[in-house]
């Protein structure tokens, strides 16, 4: 007589993927959570903190002064210093990734050219960029086109030093194989060495986000009458330590939405091309 039970014990059973599977579902529960935890820990030991004076809170603020003052600042306003400085940031981060991915093809495509300018290239990369803000000022004008310049200035030496040692890294046995079969430096460019870097142009971008908010912030310091920028600068000078650490905390909040935009385009590209 057959057991009955039997296909029911048998569906128990995982097999060697299931396992992998369910290992790394948990894993990424375990991170998230950890991660959130961490969060809240902070958040309640600064706010435990404040109350018990252990720091000052007219300084240092806390979570319920944040919360306290932008319930005072009127949602409207408050969305117009966000769009002006979410705008800003987009629109640098965008334009300085493609301008040095489109130099690091230049560079990759024309050795002799990435001699001469490879010296001058680690020099601005060196240069605090800065010291360049009134001349940027001057050139461009006082305005958020100098914010973007700014921006981009910060971003772009990065993206091309980093994209280009990609290029250069991979495998010259490759190339060769490819030039002995007829391949021009365009086929070689599409069908070799972009699908080899998209994991490199995927950490680039997720190093621009970084530096396109600092370029962004940086330039509303020099210039600006709006945005998050602005409203530091203004909370400092009044004493508002408040709507300071409110702007800060924004930033953050801004900062992370984009950084997991980019994981998402991660996401999508590893399963394109079976990335690990």
């Amino acid at each position: 007589m057959k057991d009955k039970r039997l296909p029911c014990r048998m569906n128990r059973i995982k097999t060697p993927r299931q396992k992998y599977l369910a290992k790394r579902r948990n894993d990424k529960i375990i991170v998230v959570c950890f991660q959130i935890g961490i969060l809240a820990a902070f958040i309640g030991l600064w706010e435990l903190a404040a109350q018990l004076d252990w720091i000052d809170p007219f300084i240092m603020s806390c979570p319920s002064r944040i919360v306290k003052i932008l319930s005072t600042v009127e949602v409207s306003e408050l969305f117009t210093h966000i769009a002006y400085t979410l705008i800003e940031c987009i629109i640098g981060f965008i334009a300085a990734s493609g301008l040095g991915i489109c130099i690091a093809v230049l560079l990759w495509r024309f050795t002799k050219l990435r001699r001469i300018l490879e010296p001058y290239i680690v020099v601005l990369n060196a240069l605090p960029k800065i010291a360049l803000g009134p001349i940027i000022i001057i050139w461009v004008g006082a305005g958020a086109q100098a914010i973007i310049v700014m921006t981009i200035l910060i971003c772009i030496i990065v993206t091309v030093i980093s994209v280009l040692n990609g290029f250069m890294a991979v495998d010259e046995g490759k190339i060769l194989l490819l030039r002995s079969m007829g391949a021009t430096k365009f086929q070689i460019l599409t069908k070799l060495i972009i699908p080899a870097n998209v994991p490199a142009l995927v950490n680039m971008l997720k190093i621009n986000v970084g530096l396109a908010w600092v370029g962004t912030i940086m330039g509303e310091y020099l210039v600006s009458t709006a945005g998050l920028g602005y409203l530091i600068i203004y909370g400092s000078q009044v004493f508002k330590m408040d709507l300071v650490m409110a702007s800060t905390v924004i930033l953050c909040m801004l900062a992370t939405v984009m950084y997991l935009a980019v994981a998402g385009i991660e996401r999508i590209t590893k399963k394109k091309y079976h990335v690990e």
